[in-house]
């Protein structure tokens, strides 16, 4: 029978690094877990499945298998570096301490792009899935009655928010749970092309090209087990846990996106207009859900694609964004009143009200744009990717290099594969994301340059004393 950390010594894991410990220490492994899951979306795949099925010839099942593999990598190098650093700020923490303070900046100021545009993409895509069932309630509505929701959520504790996501994550899985029941009934009834391995392997259409392209795509369905790193300061669990949950996760997501996939692949009403011509509506899911249960099945899908985008991935988004702007503005990196924590229930009150601010406004901007959620849809996962390149070096950098580790396969081999891995999907990522992502990184340097011109390069608190490296031995760090 195990037993939970003494709350002195999880107290100590920040305080040795010369913070103090402010937010409230309740969440357990599974409360992890289940966030790491709720961000995710188990049923992420129902709206961007016809996308992936057309980029990968229809094996969209295999695209989703080599996206988990690939990831795993990525989930590797954070349980690494938790252990070595366990607090909040994820990439900005891990590799402003692993490599330098100025390097952390910079990962900490790419991220933000996908940080703070996501909830503003999930909230106007919630929004106008929303206002297709219900037609007389404008999109800008329903956007601002998600960013209000989820906000008064978070602003009331960790704890709440971590009831929510066990109800959400609940609800998502009985309804996935209703379409995959469904689905293998009508194909042993002889509906859509029957069962078939072709979503996973189809001779006539294989190429490792055409596959790894329909990757970088259904890759972006994993982004959010790294915002479990986030809850480093809220988990009352010991540091090597929370990498555990994100590796959980990860596997845990991997498998019903491949279930899902596999049989909606094989309802696909018409698979060749599909593979011709795409999916620009988006609806590709929801066809097949039709095919196999009727309208009825069709609409609770796209329901649930509403709910689960809008209120329970955002909840947990706007979460972890304000995590991380807490923890830069701490350090002195983002303006000092983003630290402030509410006394009563122990969030970052402001970061969070920013972060709803921000959100909405960036969803009623694109929500009058024709192209709006394409846009956003293109910029969101440019600044995750881009970070988690130097999330792999920060493990190379910390163990390797500046620890002495021998461990080379979790210090050297699998950061040096994740950091290839990344590298290809961001050189094949649209020119608008990388415009985007390069002019983002730009105003980073400029804004980091002003630090150094006014007397405030970046420094983190107590760079000194020790971390634990991968076998829990102390390692010395620098001065």
């Amino acid at each position: 029978m195990t037993h939970p950390p003494d709350p002195s010594e999880t107290v100590a894991q920040v305080e040795r690094f010369g913070y103090r410990q402010e937010l409230s220490r309740t969440l357990t492994f599974t409360d992890l877990l289940i966030y790491g899951l709720i961000f995710m979306v188990p049923i992420a795949p129902f709206g961007i499945f016809g996308s992936v099925y057309a980029g990968s010839g229809g094996m969209v099942a295999l695209a989703y298998l080599i996206g988990m593999v690939a990831m795993m990598f990525t989930a590797s190098s954070y349980a690494q570096m938790v252990r070595a650093f366990p607090m909040a700020g994820s990439v900005y923490s891990y590799t402003g301490r692993g490599i330098a303070p100025p390097v952390g900046f910079l990962a900490g100021w790419v991220i933000l792009l996908d940080y703070v545009l996501v909830p503003g993409l999930l909230y106007l895509v919630a929004s106008v899935a929303m206002h297709s069932l219900v037609p007389g309630v404008p999109v800008w509505a329903w956007l601002a009655a998600f960013v209000v929701l989820n906000t008064v959520v978070n602003y009331f504790g960790i704890q709440l928010t971590a009831r929510v996501n066990r109800v959400m994550l609940a609800a998502e899985l009985v309804i996935l749970l209703i379409f995959l029941v469904v689905g293998v009934i009508a194909l042993a009834q002889g509906k859509g092309a029957g069962f078939s391995l072709r979503p996973l392997f189809d001779a006539d259409t294989f190429s490792w090209p055409l596959v790894f392209g329909a990757v970088s795509i259904a890759v972006l369905s994993f982004l959010g087990f790294d915002g479990i790193s986030m809850l480093a300061e809220e988990s009352r669990e010991e540091a090597r846990q929370i990498g555990r949950a994100m590796i959980a996760a990860l596997l845990l997501a991997g498998a019903l996106f491949i279930v899902q996939t596999w049989v909606a692949a094989l309802l696909v009403p018409d698979a060749p207009s599909l593979l011709d011509n795409g999916d620009p509506e988006g609806t590709a899911f929801y066809d097949a859900a039709r095919a196999a249960g009727g309208g009825w099945l069709a609409g609770l899908t796209a329901l649930a694609t509403a709910i689960a985008w809008g209120f329970a991935n955002s909840l947990v988004a706007q979460a972890a964004t304000s995590r991380l702007l807490y923890a830069m503005a701490r350090d002195r990196q983002m303006p000092r009143f983003l630290a402030r924590i509410n006394p009563k229930h122990k969030v970052p009150a402001n970061a969070t009200l920013l972060v709803a601010a921000i959100s909405l406004a960036l969803g009623l901007y694109m929500a009058s744009r024709d192209d709006g959620i394409s846009l956003l849809s293109t910029l969101v996962n440019f600044g995750a990717m881009t970070a988690f390149l130097a999330l792999h070096v920060s493990v190379v950098t910390h163990y390797v290099v500046r620890n002495g580790s021998r461990d080379w396969l979790r210090h050297l081999v699998v950061p040096v594969i994740g950091f290839l891995i990344l590298l290809y999907v961001v050189i094949n990522a649209k020119v608008a994301a990388q415009v985007l992502g390069f002019v983002w990184l730009g105003v980073g340097l400029l804004v980091l340059l002003a630090f150094y011109l006014t007397g405030r390069r970046p420094e983190l608190a107590a760079l000194v004393d020790v971390a634990h490296d991968s076998t829990d031995e102390p390692v010395k760090e620098p001065q």
